[in-house]
């Protein structure tokens, strides 16, 4: 890795830590709140979905910065496609094979659409692969403006275009606009079974003819059972961790695009398992809790980061046992085509 990207990453992480450093106290609880309903929403709790993204939005300002500090400013965790790699370098693996599935007819006249685009990072990546335009909608604010920030820095604002969004509102782009459209971790875990058509029907009019949508998502695989015990109380431990609210299997979303009008190319497992990766991030964040624990001590850190990061932690270790038993699947992957 150049020494650039080294350089970026460590003013990345500095600038997530004095963020949560002078976070308002009001960011601060309303983050440990959201955790805390999702946790409720987990123990059966009825919640609406209004209530429910707006725990997201306040999970996802502080989380953000967090993850920033220990190399997840893209805020997914990618299949590892090369044991010799670590994480960022999965991550562009990852994005280099979405692309192709998106099978681009025109990569450097193409517009895409980054369905919950975070901090902009990966429509980036992509811009600069096809040389075309992508624009992006997230439910955080800060994430946005970090990356309509990120674009001016890197002179592609011309082509990198980001606004507030919502899943759950009908999308703010005419029909027809986009040659493509993809997202990391960032779709389904937020639709209850019931809204998921709403979506795929946005996302079937704001794409042209022959476009297609491309993911690598949370999903549980055909093997999660409702009725066993043991895979209930891991998904009740690490959903939260996920920051998601919900948990579809990938035959419920399939079925939204085809009712949509989309034609199914590809419904498959991830192309290789996320928790070694999780594991080297779960052991990178312990040593972050020392220090941590250091920082606190002295009065630099506010106790608070010590409390979730040991959350993060404790969902992190039921991912991989969830994961490893394949009942679940951080990357799975569909390929959906607009006739």
């Amino acid at each position: 890795m150049n020494v650039t990207v080294d350089t970026y990453r460590f003013k990345t992480a500095l600038t997530g830590l004095k963020r949560l450093a002078t976070l308002p106290a009001e960011d601060k609880q309303a983050c440990i709140d959201a955790y805390r309903f999702f946790q409720r929403m987990q123990a059966g709790e009825a919640t609406e979905t209004e209530d429910e993204t707006r725990a997201v939005a306040d999970y996802y300002k502080v989380l953000n910065n967090m993850l920033s500090v220990f190399d997840l400013e893209k805020l997914y965790i990618p299949p590892m496609l090369d044991a010799d790699k670590g994480l960022y370098d999965n991550q562009i693996l990852t994005e280099e094979a979405l692309l192709t599935d998106l099978a681009l007819a025109d990569p450097g006249g193409s517009h895409l659409l980054d369905m919950g685009c975070g901090r902009g990072r990966i429509a980036h990546h992509l811009a600069t692969l096809t040389g075309g335009q992508v624009s992006g909608y997230n439910i955080d604010p800060d994430q946005v403006q970090n990356a309509i920030d990120w674009a001016a820095r890197s002179r592609m604002s011309d082509r990198l275009h980001f606004k507030v969004g919502n899943h759950h509102d009908p999308l703010d782009y005419p029909s027809e606009s986009f040659d493509g459209c993809f997202s990391f971790q960032a779709v389904w875990p937020f639709f209850k079974k019931e809204e998921l058509d709403a979506h795929a029907a946005e996302m079937y009019r704001v794409l042209r003819p022959g476009a297609r949508y491309a993911c690598s998502e949370y999903l549980l695989t055909p093997f999660f059972d409702w009725d066993d015990e043991e895979h209930v109380a891991l998904h009740r431990l690490y959903l939260p961790t996920l920051a998601a609210t919900q948990s579809m299997y990938p035959a419920d979303v399939c079925a939204a695009l085809e009712r949509a009008g989309f034609r199914i190319v590809l419904s498959a497992p991830s192309r290789s398992e996320a928790w070694p990766l999780c594991e080297q991030k779960r052991d990178l964040i312990l040593h972050g809790r020392r220090l941590v624990r250091l920082l606190e001590k002295a009065r630099i850190a506010p106790a608070w980061i010590e409390e979730s990061l040991e959350l993060l932690q404790t969902g992190g270790e039921a991912w991989t046992r969830a994961e490893r038993a394949k009942i679940a699947d951080l990357n799975w992957r569909i390929v959906a085509e607009k006739p």
